[in-house]
C-alpha cells in the first residue's frame, strides 16, 4: 500500500480537525508538504500540522514531548495550542495544532540559530526522550519510497549499515544533550519577539555536534557562503569540521539529504534528476561535487 497521503485527503483532515476544535478552516494556506502538511489558518492565529506519511506517524508523540519540554524551560520555540490534548487522531491521521508565530518578515541568521542551540544543549537531557539514531528515518523513507529501484534500495540500506558502524566508533568531545536534530536557519522563525525554534521531528538525546553538521554540510556540499557556517562557529564556540569525527557525521547527513524526497519522488518528478545525481555521487564516493537543493 502506498504510504503517502494525498493532498485531497489532507485537506479533508484539516477540515475535520478544525471542526472538532471549533476553528475556521476556510482559506487556509498550505505552507509546505514534504514529510508533513503544514497549514496556516486564514482566520485564526493557528498552524495545523498533519503527518503526510504512514511511516512517520510514530514521531508525533515525541514532537509533542519536546515542545512541552522547551516550553517548561522557557526556550524560545513554537508552542502547542493551549487547552488541546495532543497529538490529535483524526481517523488514521495524526495531527498537531500550534500557535502561529507572528513573523517579522526576515530570515534567521546563523548567529540566532547558534544562540538557540546553546540554550537547548545546556538543558538537562529529558530521560524519556529517544536516543540519537540519525539513520532511522532514512530506513523509514527507503521502506516508504514511492519510486525506488531495487539496486538503489539495496545500496542505501548497505550504506546506512556502513555509516552506522562508523558512528558507533566515535568518541564525542561534547556532553550529550537534547539536540534539535535538523538545525538550520530554515527551522528558526524570526518572530516579532525574536527567533524561535520549530520542527522537532528529529529531536532526541544525543551529541550536540550533530546540530552543527547541517550548516557545515551546506557549505561543503551546496557551496553555501563560508561565512554562514563561520558565523555559527563563532557564536556557538565549536567547529565540528575540525573534529576527526566530522566525516562520519557528514556521511550520515548526506544520506538524510539524499533520501528526504523518497516519499514524494513519484508525485514530484522534478526532484528525480537531483536524486539520481546524489545517489550517483554517494555510490562513487564523490565528496566534492556540488548538489542543488530539492525544489
Amino acid at each position: 500500500m502506498d504510504g503517502r497521503f494525498t493532498r485531497a485527503e489532507l485537506d479533508e483532515v484539516l477540515r475535520r480537525t478544525c471542526a472538532r476544535l471549533g476553528l475556521d478552516h476556510r482559506g487556509a494556506a498550505l505552507l509546505r508538504f514534504t514529510n508533513n502538511a503544514v497549514y496556516s489558518l486564514a482566520r485564526e492565529p493557528v498552524v495545523v500540522r498533519i503527518v503526510g506519511s504512514r511511516a512517520l506517524r510514530h514521531r508525533v508523540a515525541k514532537v509533542v514531548r519536546v515542545a512541552r519540554y522547551l516550553a517548561e524551560h522557557e526556550v524560545p520555540a513554537v508552542r502547542l495550542l493551549d487547552g488541546v490534548r495532543q497529538p490529535l487522531y483524526v481517523g488514521e491521521h495524526v495531527v498537531t495544532v500550534w500557535h502561529r508565530v507572528p513573523g517579522a518578515g526576515q530570515q534567521a541568521r546563523p548567529a540566532e540559530l547558534a544562540g538557540l542551540l546553546r540554550r537547548v544543549h545546556a538543558l538537562p537531557p529529558p530521560a524519556e526522550l529517544v536516543r540519537w539514531a540519525p539513520l532511522a528515518d532514512v530506513r523509514a523513507r527507503v521502506s516508504d519510497a514511492e519510486q525506488l529501484a531495487a539496486p538503489d534500495r539495496r545500496f542505501l540500506l548497505d550504506r546506512c549499515a556502513e555509516v552506522e558502524e562508523a558512528l558507533r566508533g566515535l568518541t564525542f568531545p561534547l556532553r550529550p544533550s537534547l539536540v534539535h536534530g535538523d538545525a538550520h536557519p530554515g527551522n528558526v522563525i524570526v518572530g516579532e519577539s525574536g527567533p524561535v525554534l520549530c520542527d522537532f521531528d528529529s529531536s532526541c538525546v544525543g551529541p550536540p555536534e550533530w546540530d552543527l553538521v547541517p550548516l557545515a554540510v551546506g557549505h561543503e556540499r551546496f557551496h553555501d557562503p563560508p561565512q554562514r557556517y563561520g558565523e555559527l562557529v563563532r557564536h556557538y564556540g565549536f567547529d565540528v569540521t575540525a573534529w576527526e569525527g566530522f566525516e562520519a557525521l557528514r556521511a550520515a547527513r548526506e544520506l538524510k539529504l539524499t533520501t528526504s524526497v523518497l516519499p514524494i519522488a513519484r508525485s514530484h518528478p522534478r526532484v528525480r534528476h537531483e536524486l539520481a545525481r546524489r545517489l550517483g555521487d554517494l555510490r562513487a564516493g564523490r565528496t566534492d561535487t556540488r548538489w542543488r537543493r530539492y525544489r
